[in-house]
C-alpha cells in the first residue's frame, strides 16, 4: 500500500475572531494564526473512501482513505503534533513570500470614525444614511449603510457616467451639437429655460454635461439622459460597471410627477403646469404619493452603494483617464450646496460632490443629499456620502449634520 501526501482541493474562506475574512488553500490546521497547508501520511485503501469534517472555525472537506483501528488512533495521535507552535515555527522558515502573501491584510476601520457615525446618524432627528470610504486602506464604515433611500439629483452623476462612457466608446464627442427644444424642458431648477425659444437652443453635449453637473440643470440631464438610451441604459451600465444597490428612476419629469401622487402631461413642459397641478391636489392625496415613495424610492439607492460608485470613478474603473479628470474637474466646480458636505472642510482639503434636493410638504423635506470625494492635502482620499432621506429638521440643521460628517473624517488626519 502506497504511502503519501494528501491535500484538501478547494479553497476556503476562514474567518478570524475580529470577523476579517481570509481565503486559503489545502487543508488548515483550523487556527487563523497558522494559515498554512499541513500534510498528512497515512495508508490509503482505495476501495474506501470517505468524508471528513474538520470543523474549526471554518469547516473544511477532506476526501481521506478509511483508515484501520491502528492507523486512525496513530492519526489521532498525530494530529496535535502537526499544529504544535515548534511545528508551525518550522515550517515557516520554509515558507516562501507567495505563501504569505494570500493572506491578504484587511485594516479596520478607526474606532473613533465609527462612533462618530453612529452618534451623528443616531442624534438626527429623520431618516439617514452615512458612508464613508477610505479609497487607499479599503476600510469603509456607515449608519443606515444599506437602506435604499431617494437620490434626487444624487442620479444626474450616473448620467454624467453613462455620457463620458459613449464618448470613451466614440459614441458621442463633447462637441456634439445638441438642439435643445421647448418640449425637452422638465420642471424646477433649469437655467436654460429663458434660452429656449421657439426654434430651440444650440448648445453642446458638453455644455450640458456641465451645467447639469456644476449648477444641478434638469432639462440638461434630461437632455443628456435620453441621448444615451434612457433610463434603462442607465441601469444597464450600473450593472455593467459593478455599481450594486444604486438605482435609477424613470426620469426627471415621470419622477417629480410620481412623488407629487401626479402623471405627467407633455404640455406641463417647463414646469408651470405641472406647479399648477401639484397645488390643486389636497395634502392628503400628496402625502399619500410621498410616503409611497419614501418607502420604496423609484430613484432609490444605499449610502454604501453610492461611496462604492464614487471610489471606482475616483480609481479609474468606470471611464478613461482623461474622462475621469473631465467629471472629477465639474464635481470640484460645482455650485450647488456649498454648505452641506463642504461646511466642514480645512485649509487644503478639496471636495467633489454632488447633491439633490427633493421635494417638501409642509414642514417635511426629503432626498436633501451630498455626496462626493475628499482628498486630504496629503492626498488621502475618501468617498462620503450624507443621504437624508426625509427630516422635519431646518436646514442648517441638514447642513451641520453633513459638515460634521466632513470634520469626523478630518480629524482622523
Amino acid at each position: 500500500m502506497p504511502l503519501g501526501s494528501l491535500w484538501a482541493a478547494r479553497c476556503k474562506r476562514l474567518k478570524n475572531a475580529d470577523n476579517l475574512t481570509y481565503e486559503t488553500s489545502g487543508l488548515e490546521c483550523g487556527d487563523a494564526c497558522c494559515l498554512r497547508p499541513v500534510s498528512i501520511l497515512l495508508w490509503e485503501r482505495p476501495a474506501h473512501r470517505v468524508e471528513t469534517r474538520l470543523e474549526q472555525k471554518g469547516e473544511l472537506t477532506l476526501p481521506i482513505a478509511r483508515p484501520s483501528r491502528l492507523m486512525a488512533a496513530a492519526l489521532m495521535l498525530s494530529m496535535p503534533m502537526i499544529c504544535t507552535p515548534a511545528s508551525r515555527a518550522a515550517s515557516a522558515k520554509h515558507s516562501s513570500k507567495s505563501e504569505r502573501s494570500k493572506v491578504p491584510a484587511h485594516p479596520q476601520p478607526p474606532a473613533d470614525l465609527l462612533n462618530a457615525m453612529q452618534a451623528l446618524g443616531s442624534a438626527f432627528k429623520g431618516e439617514v444614511g452615512i458612508a464613508v470610504r477610505d479609497l487607499d486602506e479599503g476600510w469603509a464604515v456607515s449608519f443606515n449603510g444599506d437602506r435604499l433611500l431617494p437620490q434626487q439629483s444624487v442620479s444626474k452623476l450616473w448620467v454624467a457616467i453613462a455620457v463620458l462612457d459613449a464618448v470613451d466608446r466614440g459614441k458621442l464627442s463633447l462637441s456634439d451639437p445638441v438642439t435643445v427644444k421647448k418640449s425637452d424642458l422638465t420642471l424646477f431648477h433649469q437655467p436654460i429655460r429663458a434660452l429656449v425659444t421657439r426654434s430651440g437652443y444650440r448648445t453642446t453635449v458638453g455644455k450640458l454635461l456641465e451645467l447639469a453637473m456644476t449648477r444641478s440643470a434638469n432639462s440638461c440631464n434630461d437632455v443628456l439622459l435620453w441621448k444615451v438610451g434612457g433610463p434603462r441604459a442607465i441601469r444597464a451600465m450600473l450593472e455593467r460597471k459593478g455599481i450594486d444597490d444604486v438605482g435609477f428612476g424613470p426620469g426627471e419629469r415621470e419622477l417629480q410627477a410620481r412623488t407629487a401622487g401626479l402623471k405627467w402631461r407633455p404640455e406641463w413642459a417647463g414646469g408651470w403646469g405641472f406647479l399648477k397641478a401639484r397645488a390643486a391636489l389636497s395634502y392628503k392625496a400628496r402625502d399619500r404619493a410621498l410616503k409611497r415613495y419614501l418607502a420604496a424610492p423609484y430613484d432609490g439607492a444605499s449610502a454604501n452603494g453610492v461611496t462604492l460608485g464614487l471610489a471606482l470613478l475616483k480609481k479609474g474603473k468606470l471611464l478613461s483617464a482623461r474622462s475621469t479628470r473631465h467629471l472629477l474637474a465639474l464635481m470640484h466646480a460645482s455650485r450647488t450646496g456649498p454648505l452641506r458636505l463642504g461646511s466642514g472642510l480645512r485649509e487644503g482639503w478639496t471636495l467633489a460632490h454632488k447633491t439633490g434636493t427633493g421635494q417638501e410638504l409642509r414642514s417635511l423635506s426629503t432626498g436633501y443629499n451630498d455626496v462626493g470625494i475628499l482628498v486630504s492635502p496629503r492626498g488621502r482620499r475618501y468617498a462620503v456620502a450624507v443621504m437624508i432621506a426625509s427630516t422635519h429638521m431646518p436646514i442648517p440643521a441638514r447642513m451641520r449634520l453633513m459638515g460634521n460628517v466632513t470634520r469626523a473624517i478630518i480629524r482622523l488626519n
